[in-house]
């Protein structure tokens, strides 16, 4: 049974820099590619919080880029029966939408970050997380579709409430 959330995360952070590629070469599409990873993981994190949760996400699957692939007018049909493109079947529609919303609010990002340390997730390492809370410069040049609000407010709309209404002060993220 899988426990930890790495498919999910590789597959969504994979689907994001697809959807808004960085532009100017090798460095910003790494650069890009680390901002989408570090939003992804706190948005999987606090979607399943416990190993249970990443067990029986392992067990039902994700649900795919079918519907996000619609939203950002990417050809889904041309994915279709390609094993080369199985890796879509891994993207998580919700996980994708929070860190679209964390990408683009560096308030939530921070709010987001702190829930996680609060919640139990080892989040002590102050560097771990740096590139999504506190982008330089050259991370923002890197990135600067994959954290454009108005590019990304339609992935971002689809479930930005449900993250707002997990993240309201006081509130435990295992139940």
């Amino acid at each position: 049974m899988l426990t930890d959330l790495s498919p999910l995360i590789a597959a969504t952070a994979e689907w994001l820099t697809r959807a808004y590629p960085a532009s100017g070469g090798a460095l910003a599409s790494a650069l890009c590619e680390v901002q989408a990873r570090q939003a992804v993981t706190v948005a999987a994190w606090l979607r399943y919080p416990t190993p249970t949760d990443a067990a029986l996400i392992g067990i039902v699957g994700p649900g795919g880029s079918g519907r996000l692939d619609w939203i950002t007018g990417a050809d889904a049909g041309a994915h279709s029966g390609d094993d080369a493109h199985a890796w879509r079947t891994w993207v998580d529609e919700v996980v994708a939408s929070w860190a679209a919303a964390l990408l683009t609010d560096p308030e939530l990002a921070r709010l987001a970050v702190t829930a996680l340390a609060e919640g139990g997730h080892d989040t002590e390492a102050p560097v771990r997380f740096r590139r999504l809370l506190a982008p330089d410069a050259t991370d923002r040049r890197a990135a600067a579709l994959l954290r454009h609000p108005d590019l990304l407010a339609p992935v971002a709309s689809l479930h930005e409430d449900q993250l707002m209404d997990l993240l309201k002060p006081g509130r435990t993220l295992i139940a």
